[in-house]
């Protein structure tokens, strides 16, 4: 219920660090995939960025 009204800012950065944590356990497995997860994050962090 008290996670029905977050604001942007929140919700781009509980999906950030969501990509990261995939990105790291990829790491082992695929650095392709890994990279590719990374690179996702840091689109997020640039917009998070914008928003401050």
């Amino acid at each position: 219920m008290f996670g029905l009204f977050k604001s942007k800012k929140e919700k781009l950065l509980g999906k950030y660090n969501k990509l990261l944590k995939q990105s790291y356990e990829l790491s082992n497995i695929s650095r392709k995939d890994s990279d590719a997860k990374l690179a996702e994050a840091n689109k997020i962090l640039a917009e998070l960025e914008k928003l401050d």
